[in-house]
């Protein structure tokens, strides 16, 4: 009787600490703003990745070399906050064990983020950063954006050509890597195109600031032919219909931090007819993007902004990487650094924001898109601007 009872408490132990079925699984921690300014910058990345994360594992897992995994996808949240992102991106990596990290999306959070991947030998994909710093010397540190070097351009060209623009204002986040960047990459670029003091205004703010009145009174005095606003899409919502009392009629011109889908949301009437430089346009898109386009809309009911799209690509890039690497072995550090080995053979890659190549600093070269906002509300294509 005896015996029997210790074979049962055996055969229970058994049937307890055994799953009925043992899984490998992949691990990829998402660093993301699900609360903060820019909410809706996280909210469209976890939903690009879920419904990615869905189709892989609905069938059978991702396979390496022969082998099938489930993905897990870790969301962590950065609060839109350079510090958060940085305890974020330490707490995938060291305590959620994650073997790649997709995002941070904007700058000032992916430039002090990317130091931490680049430091812990992980690799890092940042969808939505534009700035030159996230991956520069850091061989880790990848992206899917272009960078504001060619943005910055772009704008400059696109302004001048629509407009007829012989002079220019701009206004910028003083506290945000991205915006305080583009912004001086924008004023040099239009002054070499301009000419000197062709930049009559170049004012600054805080990124908690609501009330840009004082800005935008010395801005409109100056009379500029159009005002430049690199910054996130909710601070331009303020700053559009300020100016629009204050009685400015001119022409704005943004960047691709205007891209989120809640721009209209917040900014109504305001904002329709305004044109921006960005990394896709929903409005008329064809082949696989219309395809990603569609799905998604269907799925949560709203149209990808470019910063889903992205996310899309990023991930779709790092299971590349990690497909590349030919074999997991279990060992973190190891596999981690197959990870990047298989990075560094993506040579080119087919994605729903365009044909991209890989540069010797991880970032893709690619073309960019300018749109104008219907007065219905979408985001036209106008033009696409190749390198």
């Amino acid at each position: 009787m005896k015996k029997l009872k210790v074979l049962i408490v055996l055969a229970l132990v058994a049937l307890f600490a055994t799953p009925a079925f043992a899984v490998d699984t992949i691990k990829i921690g998402y660093n993301i703003p699900m609360t903060g300014d820019i909410p809706k910058v996280g909210e469209m990345s976890k939903q690009a990745a879920e419904m990615l994360k869905a189709d892989i594992n609905g069938a059978g897992g991702l396979e390496v070399g022969g082998k099938k995994y489930m993905l897990e996808f870790i969301y962590e949240d950065n609060e839109a906050k350079a510090e958060s992102a940085v305890t974020t991106a330490l707490k995938l990596i060291e305590k959620d064990e994650v073997l790649a990290m997709i995002g941070p999306n904007s700058s000032k959070q992916a430039v002090p983020a990317g130091q931490v991947a680049d430091d812990n030998q992980t690799v890092m994909v940042t969808p939505w950063s534009t700035n030159p710093d996230t991956t520069f010397d850091r061989p880790w540190v990848f992206r899917a954006a272009f960078l504001d070097p060619f943005q910055g351009p772009v704008a400059v060209n696109y302004a001048v050509e629509t407009f007829n623009a012989k002079t220019a204002a701009v206004l910028y986040d003083l506290s945000n890597d991205y915006s305080k960047g583009l912004a001086e990459i924008f004023k040099a670029e239009f002054e070499k195109k301009m000419g000197a003091g062709t930049v009559l205004a170049f004012e600054s703010h805080g990124t908690k600031d609501q009330d840009f009145s004082a800005q935008l009174t010395k801005i409109i005095a100056k009379k500029p032919d159009f005002i430049f606003v690199p910054d996130n899409y909710n601070q331009v919502a303020l700053i559009v219909p300020q100016a629009r009392k204050l009685g400015y009629k001119g022409e704005f011109m943004g960047s691709d931090s205007w891209g989120s889908a809640e721009l209209m949301t917040l900014c109504g009437d305001d904002c329709k007819g305004l044109s921006f430089s960005t990394h896709y346009a929903a409005a008329g898109a064809t082949g696989a993007t219309k395809v990603f386009i569609d799905r998604f809309t269907a799925k949560y009911g709203t149209t990808p902004d470019d910063v889903a799209a992205l996310t899309w690509d990023a991930t779709r890039v790092v299971l590349l990487a990690i497909q590349n690497a030919g074999k997991l072995t279990g060992k973190l550090r190891k596999d981690r650094k197959a990870v990047r080995k298989g990075m560094a053979a993506i040579t080119t890659f087919e994605g729903i924001t365009g044909s991209m190549k890989f540069d010797e600093q991880g970032d893709p070269v690619k073309c960019a898109v300018v749109v104008k906002i219907s007065q219905t509300g979408q985001f036209e294509f106008t033009k696409s601007v190749c390198p």
